[in-house]
């Protein structure tokens, strides 16, 4: 018979296990961590591919609005966004866009405006994250390349045109001479 208070072998495993359940439960929050940080990027991919097709919906509403036949203003770009779900310039009811889309980065339908000449010609997300994608755009987004925020994705029509803040970029100094 073994004394009172004796190690045995039960009591000296009693330890080890403690110890692999502080393992385990830290393998499996890393574990965790892990694993959302995964959901999370997939989250955003997918909110960056839903950006670029609600941009180039955009881009084709604005096409479909400046090509409108049968209007008085035939060429010109819309001065609000509503005007692409009902143009005004028709007294039949002509829809360029189905509904004003929310920006996925953000949820809220607020959209950062280009305009030229008091008239929208872009628009792009107001978020400030840095883009997921950096290459191996469509050819009417290679300037999306490199982009260092999202708010440079710029959806214009036509897709080649420069927005106007990096045409006034690329203007000489004011102090410059003119011809």
């Amino acid at each position: 018979m073994r004394p009172r208070g004796a190690p045995g072998p039960r009591r000296h495993m009693a330890g080890h296990a403690f110890l692999f359940t502080l393992l385990l439960v830290g393998l499996m929050g890393v574990g965790l961590l892990v694993a959302s940080e995964v959901d999370s990027t997939i989250t955003r991919r997918e909110r960056e591919q839903a950006l670029l097709q609600i941009g180039r919906e955009f881009r084709e509403a604005l096409a479909r609005y400046t090509a409108a036949r049968g209007s008085v203003a035939a060429g010109q770009y819309p001065q609000r966004l509503e005007d692409l779900l009902l143009d005004p310039r028709h007294t039949s009811p002509v829809r360029h866009l189905r509904r004003l889309y929310a920006d996925p980065l953000s949820g809220k339908a607020e959209w950062g405006l280009v305009r030229d000449g008091g008239r929208i010609v872009g628009v792009h997300s107001l978020s400030a994250l840095e883009p997921l994608k950096q290459d191996d755009f469509d050819p009417d987004e290679a300037g999306f390349k490199g982009a260092r925020r999202y708010r440079e994705w710029v959806f214009m029509h036509p897709a080649t045109r420069v927005p106007p803040a990096a045409q006034a970029a690329s203007a000489p100094l004011a102090g410059a001479s003119r011809p």
